[in-house]
């Protein structure tokens, strides 16, 4: 063999230890565990942006008997898509005149039927909730009448409920806040605009009551494994193996509130790396208020999915299930999605190791 071919050889190899090296990196599970910290993970409140917005009312219709309010920013209402994509289109993002939504009526009638059934919390937990939805005026994705259906789908099932709709900021699709993203009228990733009006403070404020004011994020950005909490599974799931939480320096000694924040499509950290966790505006918020956020992670998935069951999953935005695509059972509490970010919850709440809680 000659010394060129050696040489050869020997890059090769080198390329396939890289290639290998980096292959284990990525999978090897860097991501440290959720960590427990005795947060009040029994009386939560939860908000999302599009896809987020959707999962947020989700779970916070599924389990109302441990979430205290929800904000929804440019998001369809409960059950909007009768679990089919078309609708989910069609129907509960931009209409027309033969493809409207379902009512509020109907769509409440829905949830009680579920309730009735066992498959969601007893409708009594939403009956004083409060509720803070957002629609932009250039908003072109998801139509306001279909954020005016969510509102009168909460007004509905929550009639001592304090429900608010936010409709007259200049916004594109997309998560708003006064200081970080894309001009206003954007409709572009990463889906954050400046627009000048701080959407995590106000449906902050509005679900939690006075707060102090905001400050500079002072604590740690947690990025934990999520595949514990979907038994070891995530992708099937369409879930990121990552998830993120920001845990305020005083949440590590404290008992601490919890909220959780639902990302929209195509903004989760395989996006947009961590822009979302960052820029979205709950961590100014957190610290000084004793705020524990967490942030799940969906992922991108097209393909079959063989955990518990054959099911085809079309998902290639990295959008949470509005839909159906993890099954029939994607709104209640059987809902893989949900029951992995239940479960994150009791993590957060269980007590810290060494502590008497």
């Amino acid at each position: 063999m000659s010394v060129r071919q050696r040489r050869i050889r020997l890059n090769v190899r080198l390329c396939l230890a890289v290639l290998v090296l980096s292959a284990l990196t990525r999978g090897g599970g860097a991501a440290e565990r959720l960590p427990a910290l005795g947060a009040e993970a029994q009386a939560v409140t939860v908000s999302g942006f599009s896809s987020g917005g959707a999962m947020a009312v989700q779970f916070h219709v599924a389990y109302s008997g441990i979430v205290r309010g929800a904000g929804a920013i440019a998001a369809p209402p409960y059950g909007c898509a009768m679990g089919n994509l078309w609708n989910a289109l069609a129907n509960c993002m931009m209409p027309s005149a033969r493809a409207t939504p379902p009512s509020g009526e109907i769509l409440s009638g829905i949830a009680l039927a579920l309730a009735r059934a066992g498959a969601i919390d007893p409708p009594g937990g939403l009956d004083r909730a409060r509720v803070w939805l957002f629609s932009g005026t250039h908003d072109r994705t998801v139509a306001p009448e279909v954020v005016r259906t969510l509102r009168d789908f909460y007004r509905r099932l929550s009639p001592g409920g304090d429900v608010v709709l936010v409709a007259d900021v200049p916004a594109g699709h997309a998560m708003v806040t006064d200081r970080s993203g894309n001009a206003c009228e954007s409709s572009d990733p990463p889906y954050i605009n400046n627009c000048g009006y701080d959407a995590a403070g106000a449906l902050l404020g509005h679900l939690l009551g006075r707060l102090n004011p905001p400050a500079e994020p002072r604590g740690r950005l947690v990025e934990f494994d999520q595949r514990e909490f979907a038994d070891g599974a995530a992708r099937a799931l369409s879930l990121a193996d990552s998830g993120y939480a920001w845990v305020p320096a005083e949440c590590e000694r404290e008992r601490c509130r919890v909220h959780v924040a639902f990302h929209g499509c195509r903004q989760g950290a395989e996006s947009v790396g961590e822009r979302f966790v960052l820029e979205s505006g709950y961590n100014r918020w957190a610290g000084s208020n004793r705020i524990v956020v967490l942030y799940p992670q969906a992922s991108a998935r097209w393909g079959l999915s063989w955990g518990g069951g054959s099911t085809f999953i079309v998902n290639p935005r990295g959008c949470w299930d509005w839909w159906g695509y993890t099954g029939a059972e994607y709104h209640t509490r059987k809902a893989p999605q949900m029951r992995a970010v239940r479960a994150m919850l009791e993590r957060l709440g269980a007590a810290r190791q060494g502590s008497s809680e």
